[in-house]
């Protein structure tokens, strides 16, 4: 079948329904389509399966191909010189076709043009030359070939077509005066096709129709039935169309009366100013009431607004009510009410911008992808979010709600809510008291402009509560969805609408927060970040930032890797990164002086020269101990800062049978060393000690490093590790740490860090780390590298643990004091929760 030229051309002009534009260059020729492999009528070709279109014959449309499997198959039809058949799918969203996917009618299709385009897709031109039935499918891999019949369809016009051809151009005729989308030439093109069947098609092509609809069509074959089906719906699109064209009507005719009582209002106002008699006051009012006309209020606000500019009207100008209710109008006028910016719900556009502007927290960008992705599906059902992002101070949780409103396309405010004691802080004033004003949720809505903006409330855990009365208590209207519809503010008496904002809030610790208030909010911790992520960050983010701020694009200082890592191990001890960039900062700005006193630049900043850059070290990290000793025992702690070693020192001293515990050890952790106690007590007889021994030695135990508080259960099998070493004259392996809580029983329990704990022992020297069994699934999180650095021992019982760590008893001295290595002195640290 030959290409129809002049037909394709008018087609595309037309502005026809299609996927994509695609222009027609006046060079290109088309091909003539070549002859399909045949036998007794049946068609076998490539198929190519179609999203959101149904092709009909004699159609003129681009295409875009983009999957794998369709490209081969245009590829083979034009290699091949055979037909394609395309086909709709029954769901757009599957990815791999299968036939059950598929309808079993399609279109024979003529590809007049392809281009390839930069990321591998297929740009063609295709023209319908059949319908087409498929009978089999011969494979789908490497794409998907069938075998189908052609349907010839009939183009005798009988008494009963040539009566449903005018009935139905009738009617199209009034759909296209009535319908502003579709050119008038529509009407002239279809008044000259003579074929039943190509009339039908025509008009379905036109008409907004869902793919099931158009496919009813495609698979209607008798051109009589086919103007039948085109009726009906061209009767409902008509009736739709003439509803829409009163409501059109009476609009234009509100419009009309509008400008009407407008024109009598211009025409009131020239006459006052030819008889000279507007004043200020009154040139005040009307703007007031010409702003109000303008406003986009909802019809409750609109009529309390209405009804205090009709007191103000009334008022002398020197009353002193004048001032209150002009402010409190200005605040109605300026308040955003329905105004909104468009979400960007491009998932791939958002996920980038999270990713560029913040590496790691993959917890809260799933957490926003999914939003976007629930609103694409249901937007109209989709609640916005209220989140709560907890971590220690500089992990990013600020930063990413604007990252978040920047990828959505959303406007971003913070309000900070630290220190906040006054419930009317968040409620507002009332209009009775001198000075009031909104609260500040209003304040910041109104500097928004928007009613979906993202909302940050900074602090949240850190609202104070005094005779004033509890700002936490005003915030659970706020950030509850069932509520936030109609916000009542003390000063406006109207209800605002919060139900659209994007509730961001951000804490240190969950536990100030009330109970009600946290109920309300969906937790994403931040973690501490490690040191391999805090030089990734370094990378990314901190060191292009210091180097553009300090004007050293042109000669740019290269950090290494062990200079990195010393600036955080030695110079910062801190979960977030504020303090690391404040040392990189301090690099740049020597750099940057060397520059301005015309020296040589600083091209490479190593290990070595930080001390001159720096000073000397801050901070020193915990190593592992240079020897297997008795009574020393190496633990595994978590604080904000990451992990750290921490070893536990037991000594034995004649004595009652005392237990002496020392380094400002919290309650928890005091209760641990009872319990690891009473476990060796009563485990005495198979460790070999004699009843008597306990009532007659004094034990001490000891961690290091006292001005830091230390507290938690997951120091119990240390201790108790440490304890049955001193005991049994077992030295304990120097390149074993260990965490767990333990039981009188001794069961491990698990704990929480493990993830810190396990980087600190690798960073720190050891080679064996023995966790609870029940803490298996949290190596997950454990990089894969460390994991394989280390031999991590997974226990259950204490026994299991005294297996890995103790080594077989020697003899024993006349005195061995346990635990005397003395440790370098450090730094001031965070306090330690094991």
């Amino acid at each position: 079948m030959s290409w129809d030229r002049e037909w394709g051309e008018w087609w595309m002009q037309m502005g026809w329904p299609q996927p994509s534009p695609f222009p027609l260059f006046d060079e290109f020729e088309f091909e003539e389509a070549g002859p399909a492999e045949e036998a007794g009528g049946i068609l076998e070709g490539p198929l190519l399966p179609l999203r959101d279109l149904v092709f009909f014959p004699r159609m003129v449309s681009p295409l875009v191909v983009g999957r794998d499997r369709s490209v081969e198959a245009v590829e083979v039809a034009l290699e091949r010189d055979e037909p394609l058949i395309a086909v709709a799918q029954r769901d757009p969203e599957v990815e791999e076709v299968e036939p059950e996917d598929l309808y079993e009618f399609g279109t024979d299709i003529l590809i007049g043009r392809m281009l390839r385009m930069p990321d591998g897709s297929l740009s063609i031109l295709a023209q319908g030359r059949q319908r087409v039935q498929i009978i089999e499918y011969v494979h789908t891999e490497p794409y998907i070939r069938v075998r189908a019949i052609p349907i010839a369809e009939s183009a005798e016009r009988t008494r009963l077509t040539e009566a449903l051809m005018r009935a139905t151009l009738a009617l199209f005729e009034k759909v296209v005066q009535l319908n502003r989308s579709m050119p008038e030439d529509l009407y002239v093109f279809a008044l000259n096709v003579h074929e039943p069947g190509w009339l039908a098609d025509l008009i379905a092509q036109s008409l907004s129709l869902d793919t099931s609809q158009r496919q009813e069509i495609l698979e209607t074959l008798d051109p009589a039935a086919r103007l039948q089906r085109i009726s009906v719906l061209l009767a409902k699109e008509l009736d739709v169309l003439e509803l829409e064209d009163q409501i059109h009507s009476r609009v234009q005719q509100e419009l009309d009366r509008a400008q009407r009582e407008h024109f009598l209002r211009e025409q009131m106002k020239a006459i006052q100013t030819e008889l000279g008699e507007t004043d200020a006051f009154t040139r005040e009012v009307n703007e007031l009431r010409d702003r109000l006309v303008k406003a986009n209020l909802p019809d409750e606000v609109r009529a309390q607004a209405e009804k205090e500019l009709e007191r103000l009207a009334a008022m002398p100008p020197m009353a002193p009510e004048v001032g209150i209710i002009r402010t409190y109008l200005d605040w109605i006028l300026e308040l955003p009410w329905k105004e909104e910016t468009e979400d960007n719900l491009d998932l791939q556009h958002v996920a980038e911008v999270l990713e560029s502007n913040h590496y790691g927290l993959p917890k809260a960008k799933e957490r926003i992808l999914e939003y976007i992705a629930v609103k694409k599906l249901a937007p109209d059902k989709m609640r916005s979010p209220i989140l709560c992002f907890v971590g220690p101070p500089g992990t990013g949780k600020t930063s990413l709600g604007k990252s978040i409103a920047k990828a959505l396309g959303r406007n971003f405010v913070r309000v900070s809510l630290g220190g906040v004691r006054d419930e009317a802080e968040i409620r507002g004033h009332r209009r009775t008291y001198i000075g009031a004003m909104p609260g500040r949720i209003i304040q910041t809505m109104r500097r928004a402009k928007t009613i979906n903006p993202v909302f940050m409330l900074d602090e949240v855990d850190k609202l104070g509560l005094d005779f004033r009365g509890d700002p936490a208590a005003a915030l659970l209207e706020v950030l509850d969805p069932e509520q936030n519809h109609a916000f009542s503010d003390h000063y406006l008496e109207v209800p605002y609408d919060l139900s659209k904002v994007f509730f961001i809030t951000t804490a240190n610790t969950l536990d100030p927060i009330p109970p009600a208030l946290r109920d309300r909010m969906e937790v994403i911790e931040f973690p501490s970040y490690i040191e391999e992520e805090k030089m990734e960050i370094a990378r990314r983010f901190l060191i292009p930032r210091q180097i553009e701020e300090h004007g050293l694009g042109e000669n740019p200082p290269r950090f290494t890797d062990a200079a990195l890592r010393r600036i955080i191990r030695e110079y910062t001890y801190e979960a977030g990164v504020r303090n690391l960039e404040r040392e990189i900062a301090s690099i740049c700005r020597k750099a940057a002086r060397r520059l301005a006193e015309g020296k040589k630049p600083l091209r490479q900043i190593t290990a070595r020269m930080l001390p001159k850059l720096l000073g000397p070290p801050r901070f020193l990290r915990d190593k592992a101990e240079e020897k297997d000793e008795v009574g020393l025992a190496t633990g595994l702690a978590w604080t904000e800062a990451g992990g750290d070693l921490m070893p536990v020192e037991v000594t034995l001293m004649p004595g009652k049978g005392s237990l002496i515990l020392t380094g400002q050890l919290g309650e928890v952790m005091q209760e641990s060393a009872q319990a690891a106690l009473s476990y060796a007590r009563s485990r005495s007889k198979e460790l070999g000690l004699s009843r008597d021994l306990f009532d007659k030695t004094d034990i001490h135990i000891h961690l290091p490093e006292g001005a830091i508080p230390k507290d938690g259960p997951s120091a119990g099998i240390t201790m108790a590790t440490a304890l049955i070493s001193a005991l049994t004259n077992r030295s304990v392996r120097r390149d074993v740490g260990m965490t767990g809580e333990i039981t009188l029983r001794g069961r491990v329990l698990p704990v929480g860090g493990l993830k810190e704990k396990i980087l600190a022992a690798h960073r720190a020297g050891l080679k064996t780390v023995v966790i609870p069994k029940r803490n298996e699934p949290d190596l997950v999180e454990i990089p894969r590298k460390v994991r394989r650095a280390l031999k991590i021992v997974r226990v259950e019982r204490m026994e299991e643990v005294l297996e890995v760590a103790l080594l077989p008893p020697v003899e024993k001295e006349e005195e061995a004091p346990a635990g005397e290595g003395g440790e370098a002195e450090k730094g001031k640290k965070e306090p330690v929760r094991q």
